[in-house]
């Protein structure tokens, strides 16, 4: 053991020297105080040492990863910041875009450019939080001829750090080009004064911040970023990895990316860089269903970007932290809420009942207050998260699906429930009533039918299938059908069948229900075979389950027939009609438009069995009847009005048909449209109604209309199309007209 050296240091005031001897480790804290101001009683308060910047690395060099090797699209965007770069100087230019658009990848590309092209000094600073900026904007004016003696008083708070940045870039022997990147938080360059225009060089911020006043400095001029082109996107995907697959199958993965910059990279680069397993482009889409974003993520191990601002899964959340903290924590739970719909546009009008309250969103964690969903919205949009635009005269937002998917796989599951729940209301209050035909409603239901099938598909994922969303997903597929997307239509129809069976069962009243509204739409498609399948097993279960008499077995009973009627047999198709209408008068009654439905099914079934005997007076009351109860107007109405007008043309009255016949066609494309499917079968009874006539070329236009738009609209293949062209070659195949009516 040494022997202790005698003591060599003095104390003053309050503080204390102690002495050891010996191989000790000795941590020492020394805390002053001002007279009186030490604590009274307990040990003075240490905090964390404030921080302190330290310069990076570098600022001539861009120290986020590497660059792409070639930069896709974003051609008209690099034009113009050439120029600018090349000029004399004195602007800025914002980019601005969601997380992963590839702001910094066009920084980067323009950096390079600059620095090798035009002969710029290259500057580049981290402007994502205070320290970073101020740090790297005194590197930079040391850079551009600081002396240590300036930077250490700027450092020290005894000279205003940004005038002295500003000086020496102003003074610059060389012009330049300053990034400042991912400037997020706008208050961060603001509360310094650090983005100002100089005359000598260009300054370039990336930012998720849209819409900040900053940006409107004098000189400045701003640029958002969107995803990329498909076939720019899949030319991403096979840069990096040009044997997985072809262009074709790297367009699906595009397409399922969204073609977002950040998940084509991670993608591509976790195809070029599989060791244990080889997957083709193709395979990766398939394992895409399963896994989304978290085997994007995968990718980031090949790039070397394991930080948040690198990941698909994390990059957002970035976002919604920063909003956390500036007292917006609701915008995490509207953006949780929106991801239980699809990556489509959002008409406001579905968002508005959430902003009156009663949805139980309160409840979330953080809490989504009616007062607060505006704030929180508004600020999704300021910070790129989602965006406005739009849509067949609807406003609306749009969220990225990849940042859905991200934002969807980190919902709570104590949470999952009621945000379903909650999109599911709101989805059925926007939904219009069945037989508004009006235009709107229409281009409403277009917009709300990927929602429904994205709450579907959510539910469906995490267990969360109930009645309700079944039956909104059935409620909406009905509504398509009635706009004549009957291909959009069998998608939904198909979906909720399928999900409905296999949560609920198939006999349970919703399932039944879905499952019969998926075979209307096979029957109008024309695959009258794959509709009996479906139907005939639906109309056993209702019966078993629900009973003969009710509603829900009716209709599967009136589904079926019709498709029985098609397929040629006429009888039992009759039977079960005739059991339907009996079933709908007993629980409908007379008057109600089901039952009224069926009756006019019933005239077009006597048509098929040559049963005309007292046709043309059953139809004419028929027609009667359904204009007093349900009006002029509407389908129904319209319907029977048809019927009589094929009985007209059947007993030889071929203008008076005609003159029905143009006021059916004139209700149909008010009711439907003038694209719809139906407007079709009406116009070609026109056809053969003028055919009758002897009005040959009217005919013959007529025919060829319809079979052109039947082509158009339900395919080749269908068989009403088949029927169509047959008809107009039998018109156009015609010998000359006589005179008087053809019989």
């Amino acid at each position: 053991m040494s022997v202790p050296r005698p003591m060599e240091g003095r104390a003053s005031d309050s503080a204390r020297i102690y002495q050891t001897g010996g191989d000790q480790y000795i941590e020492e804290h020394v805390h002053h105080y001002a007279p009186g101001s030490a604590p009274l009683f307990g040990h003075p308060w240490t905090g964390p040492a404030e921080p302190r910047g330290t310069a990076p690395d570098s600022v001539r060099m861009p120290l986020v990863g590497r660059a792409p090797g070639v930069l896709r699209d974003r051609t008209d965007l690099m034009e113009r910041l050439r120029a600018a770069v090349a000029g004399p100087g004195g602007d800025i230019h914002v980019l601005h875009g969601m997380g992963g658009c590839g702001k910094t990848a066009v920084a980067q590309a323009l950096f390079h450019e600059a620095v090798r092209e035009h002969g710029r000094v290259g500057l580049w600073v981290n402007a994502s939080e205070r320290v970073s900026l101020r740090a790297g904007m005194l590197a930079v004016a040391g850079d551009r001829g600081a002396t240590a003696g300036e930077l250490a008083a700027a450092t020290g708070g005894r000279r205003a750090a940004a005038d002295l940045v500003w000086h020496y870039l102003d003074h610059s022997a060389q012009p330049w080009l300053l990034v400042l990147d991912n400037a997020d938080d706008p208050a961060v360059l603001e509360e310094g004064a650090w983005l100002r225009p100089s005359p000598s060089g260009t300054v370039l911020v990336t930012t998720r911040h849209a819409t900040s006043p900053l940006w409107r400095t004098p000189g400045a001029s701003s640029h958002r970023l969107g995803v990329l082109p498909l076939e720019d996107a899949a030319l991403v995907l096979r840069d990096l990895a040009p044997d997985a697959g072809t262009r074709e199958s790297a367009r699906k993965v595009a397409r399922r990316l969204g073609c977002l910059p950040l998940a084509l990279t991670l993608a591509g680069a976790h195809l070029a860089h599989q060791l244990l397993e080889s997957w083709s482009m193709d395979e990766y889409d398939r394992k895409l269903t399963e896994e989304s974003t978290s085997l994007v993520d995968r990718g980031a191990s090949a790039t070397g970007g394991g930080h948040s601002r690198h990941l698909v899964g994390r990059t957002w959340q970035l976002s919604l932290d920063s909003l956390a903290e500036g007292g917006l924590p609701e915008a995490t739970a509207l953006l949780r809420l929106l991801s239980f719909w699809a990556a489509d546009p959002v008409p406001l009008a579905l968002l508005m009942p959430a902003a009156q309250g009663g949805l139980g969103l309160e409840h979330l964690h953080p809490p989504l207050a009616a007062p607060r969903v505006e704030p929180a919205l508004r600020a999704l949009l300021d910070h790129s998260l989602i965006e406005m635009l739009e849509t067949d005269g609807h406003r609306c937002v749009k969220a990225h699906g990849v940042l859905l998917d991200g934002v969807a796989a980190g919902v709570p599951d104590a949470e999952r429930e009621l945000l379903a729940a909650a999109a599911g209301r709101l989805l059925r209050a926007a939904l219009p009533q069945e037989g508004t035909g009006s235009p709107r409603a229409r281009s409403q239901v277009r917009l709300l039918a990927p929602h429904a099938t994205g709450l579907l598909h959510r539910s469906h994922r995490h267990g969360l299938v109930t009645a309700e969303s079944v039956r909104i997903a059935a409620r909406v597929a009905r509504l398509v059908y009635d706009a004549g997307d009957w291909t959009a239509a069998l998608t939904l129809a198909s979906a909720a069948g399928k999900t409905a069976a296999e949560h609920l069962g198939d006999e349970h009243p919703a399932t039944i229900e879905a499952r019969t509204g998926q075979g209307t739409v096979l029957f109008r498609l024309g695959r009258y075979a794959d509709a009996a399948d479906l139907l005939r097993p639906v109309h056993q279960d209702a019966l078993h389950t629900l009973g003969s008499h009710d509603a829900r077995t009716l209709d599967a009973g009136y589904e079926l027939q019709r498709v029985l009627h098609r397929l040629g047999d006429l009888a039992q198709a009759r039977t079960l009609l005739e059991s339907v209408l009996d079933g709908r008068r007993q629980a409908l009654g007379e008057d109600h438009v089901a039952t009224l439905k069926a009756r006019c099914e019933m005239l077009e079934l006597r048509l098929a069995q040559d049963d005309f005997d007292g046709y043309t007076t059953v139809a004419e009351e028929l027609a009667g009847e359904c204009e007093r109860r349900l009006g002029p107007e509407h389908l129904v109405t319209v319907w029977a009005r048809d019927a009589l007008a094929r009985g007209l043309l059947r007993s030889g009255r071929g203008a008076e048909a005609e003159d029905i016949f143009l006021r059916v066609l004139a209700g149909q494309r008010a009711g439907y449209g003038d694209d719809h499917p139906l407007v079709l079968g009406v116009l070609i009874q026109l056809s053969r109604a003028q055919y009758a006539q002897g009005e040959r070329e009217r005919a013959a236009e007529s025919a060829r209309e319809v079979a052109e738009g039947r082509a158009r609209v339900l395919g080749e293949d269908h068989p009403e199309t088949v029927a169509a062209r047959a008809w107009h070659a039998e018109v156009r195949a015609a010998p000359p007209a006589q005179d008087g009516p053809v019989g």
